[in-house]
């Protein structure tokens, strides 16, 4: 494995001295309150109103019934059960900072939806026996910091290390201080056919994403070139035929399944072409999935998953 969290690192990378034996505190004081707009009543799971976006319906559901669909949509559910785990107390975290601080998809008249576009992937047809296990281990988990839900952001693989906020997603208020630049720990794991990844776009498709980004249309010769890094190494800024174009922004704009990731690791000009390469699967910031898996190999428990990936946080358990 590439980097396990170090014995040394574990407060400083928020594991907690004083967790229970399941890795999570219960309840403490300085807790944040369930959203009023899910709450039920003290120490009880809320409900959710969720937008079901192939039925353009809502459905009323347990908090924890949304999260299995949810862990079964974004992650491999044949994956270890303690990798799921993490990744429920990170779909949990997600779902209760977007309820606290939109009111979750008012537009939708929902706390949470189905689309991956505008909330998270959701598979009720995924769930397996380990899912269901994985979410209710963690029954009630939530990462916070300072008292505070955090925005539990993830993606499938980091490549060598994750990225802050502003460089893996063009983030741009105040860089939040529990996302930290981290060793993927998944690099010694991960088959090279998912680890590394090749696109060749045409100049015409490149010059097109960059004005529907920018505004602006590339003019003379055409070459691609990295003009900003990020503190990761992933590409920031980028310049295309006189045009400074944002790489997190060209990166949806060319389909984000197509150009993986923002870090680059060769772009070459050919005729009317440019081929970039790169490493990584997704913007980088927060928990990488393929990380959590190996993670989880070397017997970390979820919890201090999610505490290596997401600095200074606290697993704190809000509902029986």
């Amino acid at each position: 494995m590439g980097c396990a969290p170090p014995e040394e690192g574990e407060e400083e990378n928020g594991a907690l001295d004083e967790q229970e034996e399941n890795g999570a505190e219960d309840s403490p004081e300085d807790a944040p309150e369930i959203p009023e707009a899910i709450f039920t009543a003290p120490d009880e799971e809320p409900r959710l109103s969720v937008f079901f976006h192939e039925e353009d319906d809502v459905r009323e559901m347990e908090f924890e019934e949304y999260i299995k669909g949810v862990v079964a949509g974004e992650m491999d559910p044949t994956w270890p059960k303690d990798a799921l785990a993490a990744q429920a107390i990170i779909a949990r975290s997600f779902t209760m900072f977007k309820i606290a601080e939109d009111g979750g998809l008012p537009e939708r008249n929902a706390h949470a939806s189905t689309d991956i576009q505008e909330f998270q992937a959701y598979s009720e047809e995924d769930i397996t026996d380990e899912v269901e296990q994985a979410v209710e281990d963690t029954r009630g988990e939530i990462a916070i910091h300072e008292g505070n839900f955090i925005r539990a952001w993830f993606h499938a693989f980091a490549g060598p290390r994750t990225a802050t906020a502003e460089e893996g997603l063009g983030f741009a208020e105040e860089e939040p201080p529990y996302i930290q630049i981290v060793d993927s720990p998944a690099m010694d794991i991960i088959p090279e056919e998912e680890r590394d990844w090749e696109e060749t776009f045409t100049t015409q498709e490149l010059s097109q994403a960059a004005e529907a980004v920018t505004g602006e249309s590339p003019q003379g010769e055409f070459d691609v070139e990295i003009i900003e890094e990020g503190p990761s190494g992933r590409a920031v800024l980028l310049e295309m035929g006189g045009v400074e174009v944002p790489a997190p922004e060209l990166r949806i704009e060319l389909g984000s399944e197509v150009m993986r990731s923002t870090f680059y690791e060769e772009i070459e000009s050919q005729d009317n072409e440019i081929r970039f390469s790169g490493v990584g699967f997704g913007h980088g910031v927060g928990m990488c999935q393929w990380g959590a898996k190996a993670l989880v190999q070397e017997d970390n428990a979820p919890e201090d998953v999610v505490t290596y990936f997401y600095d200074n946080v606290r697993i704190v358990n809000l509902w029986e």
